[in-house]
């Protein structure tokens, strides 16, 4: 079950927006069960600007290598630093110790773009027909 507080993209990304205007992603726990053990991760660097949609990094698993979306645009203005030397807390728990970044909202109006746990949801069991 999806959290119902967050925001999600069909590639598979969660968006968390915090009380001080940020908003923290990670990739869900669809994703992170599909990729299977995780062994690294690339983030972009802190003050990095993001558009929304495009590469925002890597996350290498034992089956393969996959790209990482931005779901809003902003700037990276905090990092996962667990994730460099222990990137399994994805798969432990890609909604709470496995957040990738933080992001400030270039326009937070993106968010109304992104899909609700239900959308989500349906969006999921959609793809598995």
């Amino acid at each position: 079950m999806n959290p119902r507080d967050l925001k999600y993209s069909e590639e598979h990304e969660w968006l968390s927006v915090e009380s001080d205007g940020s908003a923290a992603v990670g990739i869900t726990e669809f994703a992170a069960d599909s990729l299977g053990d995780i062994v690294f991760v690339e983030l972009p660097e802190v003050g990095t600007e993001l558009t929304r949609s495009e590469k925002m990094g890597e996350i290498e698993s034992v089956k393969a290598v996959s790209e990482l979306y931005t779901p809003v645009s902003g700037r990276v203005v905090e990092l996962n630093e667990k994730l460099s030397d222990s990137p399994e807390l994805v798969n432990d728990g890609p909604y709470e110790s496995g957040w990738m970044i933080k992001v400030t909202l270039n326009d937070p109006s993106e968010t109304e773009l992104l899909l609700s746990a239900d959308q989500y949801e349906s969006f999921l069991a959609a793809q598995e027909q």
